[in-house]
């Protein structure tokens, strides 16, 4: 081999290297991305079971039933459900009618098996996709505290 084929087959080698570092570091990338969606959404996008995400909206009343460490209650957008079952402590904050985001796997059935429950920390805070999803379905309620000063512009 000459000088200048040696160099571009040791360009040729680090070329390759490069792409399979940058396509392990994507693939890495996607199998910890956690989407967030909506009950509505998860229906729509037809998600498969076993798939990490999240899951917001509001605790139904009088869905909430304890057994044990174990608490069933049912999120929704207020045009659909999805039932959820979490194993362990609930924040301070959790109740029924209140804005949550469980963070876990579909499983069968089209139960959500959250591993982590969040409870939003104030009565103003909705996260903005679950506060979308309350507004397509008509049922946002967060403006009507606000002043109404910009109506006519």
């Amino acid at each position: 081999m000459t000088r200048k084929q040696r160099r571009m087959a040791f360009v040729g080698l680090g070329m390759l290297a490069l792409f399979a570092a940058a396509a392990l570091v994507l693939s890495a990338f996607t199998d910890n991305l956690v989407f967030f969606y909506s009950p509505t959404d998860l229906i729509a996008k037809h998600v498969p079971e076993g798939r990490r995400l999240r899951i917001g909206g509001l605790v139904e009343k009088g869905s909430v039933v304890k057994e044990g460490t174990t608490v069933h209650f049912v999120i929704t957008d207020l045009t659909t459900q999805t039932p959820v079952s979490f194993t362990g402590l609930l924040p301070d904050l959790f109740r029924e009618g209140q804005g949550v985001v469980a963070e876990g796997k579909l499983g069968p059935g089209g139960v959500f098996l959250a591993s982590n429950v969040l409870a939003k920390h104030d009565e103003k805070y909705m996260p903005p996709e679950v506060a979308d999803a309350l507004k397509k379905s008509g049922q946002w309620q967060g403006d009507k505290d606000k002043g109404q000063g910009n109506k006519g512009k």
